[in-house]
C-alpha cells in the first residue's frame, strides 16, 4: 500500500499513480499493491486499504511516498494505519520514508546531469537544491545533507539551499542570494518527487530572478519523478518491512502517545509503553536520534512527546476542488501559485480549537488538537517573503 501526500495538481497525482503502477515489478509476483493519498486528491489513503482488504489481504506493509519524514509521515499516515488496523483487525506494518539513500542522490544526480551542457564549467556553476520545506528540522536537514551529497559528487562551484515552504529561505529570497555571488550559471533542481503546484512555484520564481539578471544562465532541471533508482528505493522500503527484523518507524513509535479518532466519535489513547518494536531500546533508532518529538532539538524543544495523532482528515480527497486548485481564479497571484494565499488564511487559524464538521467520512466531534507553531514563521526569508512578491 502506497500512502502518497495528494496534491491539488491533476498532473502530479497521474504522475504518482504512474509510478505505483510501475512499482509491482519490483516486488514478487503474488503480492497485491495499491495507493491513495492522504490529503487533496482521491483516491484516499482508506479507499486503497479497502481495495486490498476486499481482495483478501490480511496483512498490509504500507510505505510513506514521501522524500522525508515530517508532519505526514511521521503524524497523518501512521494514524490513519493504525485507525484502520484497528477498525478491521487486520495487521498493517509501516514502512520507512525514502530518505537519504545513495540511490534516492544517484537519482538526483541524473536529473540535474540530464539539465546541463558542457559550454559552463561546472567550477562557474551555482548549484540550488530546492526541498519542500516542513516545521520539523530534521528533514529540512536532511535536504541540506541530501544537497551537499550532490554537490561534492558532481562538482559544483558552489551550493545554496531552498525550500518552497513553511521554513527559511524560501525560492526567491535563496535565488536572488545566489545571484549575488558572481556565477555565470545557476542551476536550480526541485528534489521532489512529483510535479505540482510548488513545482510551478519553484519554475515561476526561477523566471522573475533570472528575468532580473539577464546576464545569469539559469538551468531549471527537472524533478524526480519515476527515475528507475526512485522505483528501487520505493520497492526497499517495501520489502524491509519483510524482514526478520524490520527497521524502525513512526507508526510504532516508543517515545508518543497516540491518539485513535474512529468514525463513531470515539477516541482510543495508545501510551508509548504499549507499542512494541524491537528496535526501541536503551539506545534510540539512529532515524529517531534528532527527531524533535523523541528528544530536546535545538529551537524546537516544546514538541518534545507532542501526541500523535492526524488532521488530515479536513483536506481528505477534495480533489480539483480544493483552495489554491487553480492560479487562474486567484486574485493574488499572476501566473503561478506563491503561497501568499495560504499566508493570508493562517492569520485567522488558531492552533488550539474545536471543532464541528461534516465532509466526505460524515463525522463530528469536539476537540482540542495540537500543532505546533513554527517557531520561525515571521523569518524575513521564509514565507513572510511571498509578501514582497506581489506588484
Amino acid at each position: 500500500m502506497i500512502c502518497g501526500h495528494g496534491s491539488r495538481s491533476q498532473s502530479a497525482v497521474d504522475e504518482f499513480a504512474t509510478l505505483a503502477q510501475k512499482l509491482p515489478a519490483h516486488l514478487p509476483d503474488d503480492w497485491l499493491t495499491d495507493y491513495g493519498y492522504l490529503e487533496f486528491a482521491n483516491p484516499v489513503i482508506r479507499d486503497g486499504l479497502d481495495r486490498l482488504r476486499m481482495a483478501g489481504c490480511d496483512r498490509i506493509l504500507a510505505v510513506p511516498g514521501m522524500l522525508f519524514a515530517a508532519m505526514h509521515a511521521k503524524n497523518d499516515i501512521p494514524t490513519v494505519l493504525n485507525t484502520y488496523a484497528a477498525k478491521h483487525g487486520i495487521a498493517i506494518s509501516y514502512g520507512r520514508e525514502l530518505g537519504v539513500d545513495p540511490k534516492m542522490i544517484a537519482a538526483a544526480a541524473a536529473r540535474i546531469e540530464a539539465a546541463l551542457d558542457d559550454d559552463v564549467p561546472r567550477h562557474d556553476t551555482c548549484l540550488v537544491v530546492i526541498g519542500r520545506g516542513a516545521s520539523d528540522p530534521d528533514a529540512n536537514g536532511n535536504v541540506a545533507k541530501i544537497a551537499r551529497m550532490l554537490h561534492e559528487g558532481l562538482g559544483f562551484g558552489w551550493l545554496e539551499v531552498g525550500y518552497s515552504g513553511v521554513t527559511f529561505p524560501l525560492v526567491e529570497p535563496c535565488l536572488e542570494h545566489a545571484a549575488r555571488l558572481g556565477y555565470r550559471r545557476i542551476v536550480v533542481f526541485p528534489y521532489f518527487l512529483f510535479s505540482g503546484i510548488l513545482i510551478d512555484r519553484i519554475y515561476g520564481f526561477t523566471d522573475r530572478v533570472a528575468a532580473a539578471h539577464p546576464g545569469i544562465e539559469f538551468v531549471k532541471a527537472g524533478y524526480l519523478g519515476d527515475h528507475p533508482r526512485v522505483l528501487e528505493t520505493f520497492a526497499e522500503r517495501i520489502l524491509e518491512q519483510d524482514a526478520p527484523v524490520p527497521p524502525p518507524n513512526c507508526a510504532a513509535c516508543a517515545y508518543r502517545e497516540q491518539v485513535l479518532a474512529f468514525d463513531d466519535g470515539r477516541h482510543v489513547h495508545i501510551p508509548p509503553g504499549a507499542r512494541d518494536h524491537p528496535a526501541f531500546g536503551a539506545v534510540p533508532p539512529a532515524v529517531c536520534v534528532t527527531c524533535k518529538y523523541r528528544a530536546q532539538v535545538l529551537g524546537f524543544e516544546g514538541e518534545v512527546g507532542a501526541i500523535q495523532e492526524s488532521h488530515h482528515h479536513h483536506v481528505e480527497g477534495q480533489g480539483a476542488s480544493a483552495p489554491g486548485s487553480n492560479v487562474a481564479d486567484c486574485t493574488l497571484c499572476d501566473t503561478f501559485c506563491t503561497g501568499l494565499c495560504r499566508l493570508e488564511a493562517q492569520k485567522g487559524h488558531h492552533q488550539d480549537h474545536g471543532h464541528s464538521h461534516d465532509h466526505g467520512h460524515d463525522h463530528a466531534h469536539g476537540h482540542d488538537h495540537h500543532h505546533a507553531a513554527y517557531p520561525h514563521a515571521d523569518h524575513p526569508h521564509g514565507p513572510e517573503s511571498a509578501r514582497k512578491t506581489r506588484a
